[in-house]
């Protein structure tokens, strides 16, 4: 039996004692095949290396042991780490390091632990740090590649194009660093406890570049927060505020037209590559009257 067996779950949790907390959103998987295929189709080979964050039981991990040169995973939760001593006693090169993803250096710990081996990202994040986390694997630009298991609504925004009800800001910020892809659904019943929603594993690529090449990558955020901050309101409406009152109805309807823009668009019709033109035009507008 594996360690997503739920007779063994019940069985060494109870050993040590261990309880759920929902504060942490800990939900471990009961499916052995969804461990396995992540393993697999991570990009992570005896070349290279694998950071996991919240490893849970260890049922990622391990798959991960036997693919990667060596694997390090981060638990914020150190009721978990007597229970992953006893099921990763038989990998030699797993370390676990207790710390909060959001509040660790991910490059300096990458450095220290890997030097300069390709690192891969792999892990099944609680829902309620989904998008900061993400944030944090993506701007340390450590990794080669990003695995992770979300929300499934949440993967279908973050890899959602534009004209889609799913397009977000955050769409374009993940898609603006990195290629984007849902590799597979994980249905509810895979977890214990069971979620109320089910799940998928998302693949994100990072790119060498940004996807779209922008002048001032402030601005170009500035106004796509903006544009979805009130999605319901036109766009001439809506990205008013990323200008910081430095310009007018008028001058944002003359950087509609310049850019080819019918002035009734919603910000979630524009692709990045009309986000990066809209940015760009608006910052040499901005320019000429400093």
């Amino acid at each position: 039996m594996g360690l997503c067996d739920i007779h063994v779950i019940k069985e060494v949790l109870s050993r040590h004692g261990f309880h759920f907390s929902k504060s942490l959103g800990q939900n471990f998987l009961t499916a052995q095949w969804v461990p396995e295929r992540i393993a697999a189709e991570c990009g992570v080979d005896k070349n290279s290396c694998a950071l996991e964050v919240g490893p849970g039981m260890g049922c990622l991990t391990n798959e991960l042991s036997k693919q990667a040169e060596k694997v390090v995973a981060i638990e914020l939760d150190r009721a978990l780490f007597p229970v992953l001593e006893e099921t990763l006693a038989d990998c030699s090169n797993v370390e676990v390091v207790h710390g909060d993803v959001l509040k660790t250096d991910l490059s300096a710990i990458c450095k220290e632990k890997f030097g300069d081996k390709k690192v891969f990202a792999c892990a099944n994040l609680p829902y309620y740090i989904t998008t900061p986390a993400i944030s944090a694997l993506l701007d340390s630009k450590m990794f080669s590649g990003i695995t992770v298991m979300v929300q499934k609504e949440v993967a279908k925004r973050i890899c959602a194009k534009a004209g889609s009800s799913d397009y977000s800001a955050f769409s374009i910020y993940v898609q603006y660093y990195a290629d984007a892809k849902i590799l597979f659904d994980v249905p509810a019943g895979c977890f214990v406890p069971q979620p109320k929603v089910d799940s998928a594993v998302i693949r994100l690529n990072p790119l060498e570049q940004p996807s779209v090449a922008v002048k001032n990558e402030k601005l170009f955020f500035a106004i796509v927060r903006a544009a979805f901050n009130q999605r319901r309101k036109t766009l001439v409406n809506a990205i008013s505020p990323a200008f910081g009152g430095r310009l007018d109805k008028a001058d944002i309807l003359s950087l509609m037209k310049t850019c080819n823009l019918d002035e009734r668009i919603r910000g979630e019709k524009l692709t990045l590559e009309k986000y990066a033109k809209l940015s760009d035009v608006a910052d040499d507008l901005l320019k000429s009257k400093s």
